[in-house]
Formats: C-alpha cells, sequence, structure tokens
C-alpha cells in the first residue's frame, strides 16, 4: 500500500517567508532549524512535511508531545552486554529522524529538559547515550521544525534563542487567498496522487534550485564585510550573545546560495535579517509612569540620539521589518 504523499511545497499559497526560511535550513542545516509561530489552522505542519521533500532522504518524523526522554534520545540493554559483552540499542526518535526533518508541534508545551536535549542534539549532529559506564553514540543530523501557538504558552528565552530562524504567521489572510487554500487542499484530499503530479514540475524545480545550492554553498565566504554589518545590527538591536550573529551570517550565505551568487550581498543579509532578530531582539523596557522625561529629551529632534543603523522601529534595525511586514523574497514556481 502505498503511503500517501506529502502536499508539495511549491503548491503551499501565500506563506512566502516561511517557505524561503524552510529552503534556507535545508540548505544548510547549520543554521539551526526553524520554529514557527502562529495560531491553529494556519498550515504549519503541511509546511513542515513539504519540507521533507526537498532533502534527499525524504524522512519526516514527528516527536509525540507525550514522549519521554528514553523515547527522544533511544534505550541500552544492559542485559545484552552483559550476557554478550556488548550493549544492544534500541533507536529513538532522534535516530530515525537522521538525515530527513523532525518535527516537534506544540514545542512550547515540550518539558523544558526535552527541548534543551533536543537542541543540544540537533547542534552537535550526534546523540550519545550513556548507562552505567556504558555508551553509543550515533548520527542524528536533521533539519529541527517546531511550532507553537504563543496563546497556549511561551518557549524560555534560552530556548527560544537556540532555534535558528523564527517565522510568525498572521491568521489574518485576505478572502481570494483563502480562496486558493481551500481550493487546493480539497484537490489534493480527493485525488494526493494526481494532485502532486500536477505540481511536480513546480516542486523537480524547487528541489533542484536546493540541491544547487546546497552544493555552491561551500564557495560561498563567509565575508568579514558581512560580518561587519551584521554585528553592528545585531548591537543596535540590541540582542543578547553571540548566536544571532553566527546564525545570521550563516542564513544570508543561504539565501545567497539560493539566488545563485558566489557572495554575500546586502539584499541577503536584508531577506533574513527578520528570521534571525524576532525573537531574540530585545523589547525596550516602557518608562515608569511617575518618572518624567529629562527636559534635555524634550528638545531633541525626532533624529537626535538615535544609534545609527536603528529605524523608527525602536531599537529594530533600520533594514529589519515589523512583525506582519511583507519582504520581497525570490518568486516561487507558478501552477502553469
Amino acid at each position: 500500500m502505498t503511503d500517501t504523499p506529502h502536499f508539495p511545497l511549491s503548491a503551499v499559497v501565500g506563506a512566502d517567508d516561511l517557505k524561503l526560511a524552510l529552503c534556507l535550513t535545508s540548505i544548510d542545516p547549520k543554521i539551526g532549524g526553524v520554529l514557527i509561530e502562529g495560531p491553529r489552522g494556519m498550515a504549519k505542519s503541511t509546511l513542515a512535511r513539504g519540507l521533507a521533500d526537498l532533502l534527499a532522504s525524504g524522512q519526516f518524523v514527528t516527536l509525540p508531545l507525550g514522549a519521554t526522554e528514553e523515547r527522544l534520545v533511544g534505550t541500552l540493554d544492559l542485559d545484552a552486554a552483559l550476557s554478550g559483552g556488548r550493549a544492544q540499542f534500541s533507536p529513538g526518535v532522534l535516530a530515525k529522524a537522521d538525515g530527513g526533518v523532525l518535527y516537534v508541534d506544540e514545542v512550547n508545551l515540550l518539558p523544558d529538559h526535552l527541548v534543551d536535549l533536543l537542541l543540544d542534539v540537533a547542534a552537535s549532529g550526534t546523540n550519545l547515550i550513556e548507562r552505567d559506564g556504558i555508551s553509543h553514540r550515533h548520527s542524528a543530523k536533521f533539519v529541527l521544525i517546531g511550532t507553537m501557538n504563543p496563546e497556549e504558552g511561551e518557549l524560555r528565552p534560552q530556548l527560544l534563542d537556540r532555534f535558528g530562524l523564527n517565522v510568525a504567521l498572521s491568521g489574518h489572510t485576505a478572502p481570494i487567498e483563502r480562496g486558493q487554500i481551500i481550493r487546493r487542499r480539497l484537490d489534493f484530499d480527493s485525488d494526493p496522487q494526481t494532485f502532486c503530479a500536477q505540481w511536480e514540475n513546480q516542486q523537480q524545480a524547487l528541489r533542484e534550485r536546493c540541491e544547487q545550492a546546497r552544493s555552491a554553498l561551500a564557495n560561498i565566504p563567509l565575508d568579514d564585510s558581512a560580518l561587519a554589518q551584521i554585528t553592528e545590527r545585531c548591537f543596535a538591536a540590541g540582542v543578547d550573545g553571540l548566536r544571532a550573529d553566527l546564525v545570521w551570517l550563516r542564513a544570508a550565505r543561504a539565501h545567497a546560495a539560493w539566488r545563485g551568487a558566489n557572495a554575500i550581498d546586502i539584499e541577503d543579509i536584508d531577506a533574513v535579517a527578520e528570521f534571525a532578530l524576532r525573537h531574540r531582539r530585545r523589547e525596550p523596557s516602557p518608562p515608569s509612569p511617575q518618572q518624567n522625561p529629562p527636559a534635555s529629551s524634550q528638545s531633541q529632534s525626532p533624529n537626535e540620539g538615535r544609534v545609527e543603523g536603528q529605524g523608527q522601529w525602536g531599537e529594530m534595525p533600520a533594514q529589519a521589518l515589523p512583525t506582519g511586514a511583507r519582504r520581497e523574497v525570490p518568486s516561487w514556481p507558478k501552477k502553469p
């Protein structure tokens, strides 16, 4: 019996920012995965599943919400070690996801220690299980995709920061776009194989574009000029730590590869700015109601005292966009 195919990523209506972020992390998994925020019914899982088709293995593994640590990392059978001299390893979710996508729905509802462990393995690409002096190590290289509805609880800042990119989906979709989404979903549900066949050319073009970008990635330098621009803008945004700088630089390089360029340009830096900064930007503290502003500040012009590189959005870099704003991204394949 043939498994029902995934809804093709190229057939998804809208969500261009998220589709771009997913493609970039498939091009360079070292970016650290994508955290998708949004209300229910925004096809977050559909988009995540569509990413699996862009990877060589096509593997898509879901971590159940009620999973234990043993279910995640796997187990070692010590009785087998005593009788046969070698521990028998029973693979967990991390082993099964190697080479593919590991999808964690409602990641904000997982226990913090599991999220922390998950992100550690995602960063290292290796899972190490140790028990009573016996250990087992295996490859666990996967693209991590987490989804959450902020209304149901937030991730701790320390864990939030460790997701490479962050994209928020708006629940307010225009009527025409809503109609296109529903029509394509109905067509897919009625005959998945025929629907996927109709979109195969666009999907194959997307696969080839990602594969070409992966092949070209190592030849694009992580140059000092791009790094200098990124570090200045991270400083202006008030982000804590250095993870944002590294993720932003890697994502900009992946975007350059996605464009088919041989060097990082300002458009690559701008295109991924909000992905890297959204969940790391420090919000300015509101003034105390009892505290009057200094007299000198009342005479300043609107542009006085503003850090260079900051725009009217407070600590947001001038090139970054506010949540919900539109960004120009490479066009997606359209159905003929």
